[in-house]
Parts: structure tokens; C-alpha cells; sequence
């Protein structure tokens, strides 16, 4: 942690000079600028490997994994105003300076590891969505790869109120069908199954890569691939331990992502689903609903109620329609990843396949947006007041209290 708070920038506060750094994140454009993640390799005269936060005039922005000779100015970042503190949301990244960027002009691209993530980051994007432009295309690789960058704020503030944002985190689903798919090419090729885990291992792999560092994939990768070595070890596998590893690795690389609001929802959901959907599952049984409705309301049902203090600590909102939003886009998300994957796989062979895969895929985000806006738009969809809270505290305390008597098993074998 001393390293991590370590920052020999802060020294430059107030200062403008000529700068090298390498962009490390997609471009996120704001009303009044454009903010990009960065390291500095050079100050002026000052040798420096560290993680800022660039903010760039409106217009073009360099791609991530440019490396870029720019002119600007260290500033501090801003402190707590209208409920967000900047200051701190960045401490916790290990971004202790923001740049102010006046020019700037890219002279190459960044090598090693974070090259490969860069081009495989690329790849994905474009396979997925090929052929395709404007809103699906954005939606399509904010599935994927977990960035909303591409999306429109309203579209962006829709998804936030029906309680459908989680869409565009890399959950577990992800990195299963990616998993799925590098098993099944194998054994349709006629390989055996050993082979086969080891191309999920490396197919996760991958993705974690392409995806980027966080919170929510490399749970799911680590867990993927501790299932993968399980196999092959012919060892027992335990989904809470593969839940808590995953848990230590982000800790012990960064212990101030316990504090990350991606971090906190991601397990606290994964959390849910072990322990408060086969429950769920159970009171749902004898109800006139489909299986696959009943399976869907009792995961949005279970993530909804364990997430919901993390919402409102962290963004002060809670969404009331998150179990029909979620029970109404759930069919399409498996098809609409399995379609992703597969035209990401045909394209380097079959272009025009993966083209057309894709213009069907297209139609399944444009559904997912649509369940988006129209749950999100309904009156009470969010609610963002305390008083509102614990009204509706209250009212699901009198329902719990309704329901108990009803719901418990009885300890008579005869009844």
C-alpha cells in the first residue's frame, strides 16, 4: 500500500511541461473533455512510472496502448463535491495526479503484455459487432467487453435505473461460453478432453486479457481456470473456494479494490447465487411461471436484495424494477454472448458469416436496449431519496413478515 500511495508527481503540482506517457485505457468522452488512464514514463527531466488520469480537449483521442508526446499540466484531482470524490475514487486506482493535456501527437505503441491485451482488445471488438454501426454496435462490445464507453448517457442512465448495468460487466457467463466454445471446437475437431481444458485455459485466458483488469473478470477468469485445472488434476472443485482465491489474487495485487464498487458487487452477487437462489427457487416452486422465468426472477431476486446496500452506500440509488428487467432481457443475453463468441471465431476464416451472425446478434442488443429504456423510464423505477427508501424498507418488511408463515417449511411430516 506504501507503494501503491507512493507519487513522485505530486511534486509537480502546477506545473507544465512536456510529458511521455502510455495510454492504458479507451477513451471515455465527457460533456467538456475526454479522460483517458495513463503512465507517465517522463516529466520534463523527471524519470517516473506512474498511473495518471488524462484529460484531453474535446475531439480526437488516442487509442488505448498509443504511446504519446504530449504538453500539459499536473494538477490535483478534485476534491468530494456533489456527493463524488474524485480525490478518492482515484487514490483507490493508484491515481494520485490528474494532466491536463494541450497537445499532443502518438509515436508508437506499447509492447509486451499490454500490446497483446491492445490488439486482442481490438480484435474482439471488431469480430463482434462487424458490419455493424451506432448503438448496437456500442451495446454489442460493451457486453463483451465490459465498457459503456460507447453508449449514449440517456442509454447509460436507463440501464442504471432498471437495474440491468451488470449487463455490461464480464460476469461468469462470459467466461463459461468462452470456456464452452474452446471445448466444443476441440471435440468436434476430435481431440480429446484434456485437450480441450487446456484451449479453455488458454481461451480464458485470453479473454481476461482482452477484457482488461477488472474486478468482475478476473474473478470469473480465475474461477474458470481453477475449474479447468481441476479437471486435468483430477481434484475435487469447490465453487467457494474458487470465489474467495479470486478474492485474495485482487487483494493482494491492489488492497484498495475492497473498496471498489465492482469489486463489492461482484462477489456480494456471486455471493447471492450460492447461497439465496436455490432458496428462492424452492418458495417459487407450484407458481404458474416457466422455469426459465422462475430461474430468472430468483437470480434478479437474490442479486437484487444483496446488492442493493452496496448500491445505495455507493451511488446512493436503487433500482425497484430490477426483477422484471432482468427476468425480461435474461432470454437473450446467452444467445446474444454464444452469437458474439462464435462470429469472433469465424471471422479470421469467414467474414461474411460472421457479418451476418453479427447483424442477427445486433437485433438481440437492440431488444436488450429497448427492455432498458422501457423498464428504466417507468415512474418509481429509482429510487434516490431517503425517505422513498425507507418507505419501501418498510413496506418489504410488512410483505416479509406476510409471506414467512407461508413460505416455512412445516415441521410436521404430515403436512
Amino acid at each position: 500500500m506504501a507503494a501503491l500511495d507512493r507519487s513522485p508527481l505530486t511534486s509537480q503540482i502546477g506545473t507544465a511541461e512536456r510529458f511521455r506517457a502510455v495510454v492504458t485505457s479507451a477513451a471515455r468522452r465527457g460533456r467538456f473533455d475526454i479522460r483517458v488512464e495513463g503512465t507517465i514514463v517522463r516529466y520534463g527531466t523527471l524519470r517516473s512510472d506512474e498511473h495518471v488520469l488524462l484529460r484531453l480537449r474535446p475531439g480526437r483521442a488516442p487509442p488505448q496502448g498509443a504511446i504519446i508526446d504530449a504538453l500539459g499540466e499536473v494538477a490535483a484531482a478534485r476534491p468530494a463535491r456533489n456527493g463524488f470524490d474524485e480525490r478518492r475514487w482515484l487514490r483507490r486506482h493508484g491515481v494520485h495526479v490528474v494532466v491536463h493535456v494541450d497537445t499532443w501527437a502518438q509515436i508508437g505503441r506499447r509492447g509486451g503484455i499490454g500490446g497483446i491485451s491492445d490488439r486482442l482488445r481490438v480484435w474482439l471488438g471488431r469480430s463482434v459487432a462487424r458490419g455493424l454501426h451506432g448503438e448496437r454496435a456500442a451495446l454489442l462490445e460493451g457486453i463483451v467487453l465490459g465498457d459503456d464507453a460507447g453508449l449514449s448517457d440517456n442509454l447509460r442512465m436507463r440501464f442504471r435505473a432498471s437495474g440491468l448495468y451488470h449487463l455490461l460487466a464480464v460476469s461468469g457467463q462470459n467466461v463459461a461460453l468462452v470456456a464452452a466454445g474452446a471445448l466444443a471446437l476441440v471435440w468436434v475437431v476430435g481431440l480429446s478432453r484434456g485437450i480441450g481444458q487446456v484451449a479453455a485455459l488458454l481461451s480464458i485466458g485470453a479473454y481476461v486479457l482482452a477484457v482488461g483488469p477488472q474486478p468482475s473478470v478476473i474473478r470469473a477468469g480465475i474461477a474458470g481456470a481453477l475449474g479447468s485445472l481441476a479437471w486435468l488434476t483430477a481434484r475435487m472443485g469447490d465453487r467457494w473456494q474458487f470465489l474467495l482465491l479470486g478474492a485474495l489474487a485482487l487483494l493482494a495485487w491492489n488492497p484498495y479494490t475492497l473498496f471498489d464498487a465492482g469489486f463489492q458487487l461482484s462477489f456480494v452477487a456471486v455471493a447471492a447465487i450460492f447461497a439465496l437462489v436455490p432458496r428462492l427457487q424452492r418458495a417459487l416452486e407450484g407458481y404458474p411461471m416457466p422455469d426459465w422465468t422462475r430461474d430468472a426472477v430468483a437470480l434478479s431476486a437474490a442479486c437484487g436484495i444483496a446488492t442493493a446496500p452496496i448500491m445505495w452506500i455507493q451511488f446512493h440509488a436503487v433500482s425497484l424494477v430490477a426483477i422484471p428487467a432482468n427476468a425480461l432481457a435474461a432470454p437473450a443475453m446467452v444467445p446474444l454472448l454464444a452469437l458474439a463468441f462464435a462470429s469472433a471465431a469465424i471471422a479470421p476464416i469467414a467474414p461474411a458469416v460472421a457479418s451476418m451472425l453479427a447483424w442477427v446478434n445486433g437485433w438481440l442488443a437492440a431488444y436488450i436496449a429497448i427492455c432498458a429504456r422501457v423498464v428504466g423510464s417507468l415512474p418509481g423505477a429509482q429510487i434516490q431519496s431517503t425517505r422513498a427508501l425507507l418507505l419501501v424498507l418498510a413496506g418489504a418488511l410488512l410483505a416479509a413478515a406476510y409471506a414467512w408463515p407461508r413460505w416455512r417449511p412445516s415441521s410436521s411430516p404430515f403436512t
